[in-house]
């Protein structure tokens, strides 16, 4: 995981005091592909908006701008995504 995450852009959700609470990170090579892995927010912080919030701000970073593709694969929280840029 420590290597996943050394080679990665990594982002986080945290409370006003500095705990971690959301966590997501993308894998790019950056010049033509990202790929937007391992997105959590803490279950008693869900159906906050929080992850929506989250991926926006990941999509509007400068480092992934330019990019031809990006992808996702999940299992889950199909609703998150959906609204989003994010197309197959």
């Amino acid at each position: 995981m420590k290597k996943a995450v050394q080679n990665s852009l990594c982002f986080g959700v945290f409370t006003e005091s500095g705990d971690q609470i959301g966590f997501a990170r993308m894998v790019t090579d950056s010049a033509t592909f990202a790929y937007l892995a391992d997105v959590c927010i803490l279950d008693e912080h869900r159906g906050k908006g929080l992850g929506k919030r989250l991926i926006k701000q990941i999509l509007a970073h400068p480092q992934l701008q330019g990019l031809r593709r990006m992808a996702l694969a999940t299992r889950d929280a199909h609703g998150l995504y959906e609204h989003l840029v994010l197309k197959h």
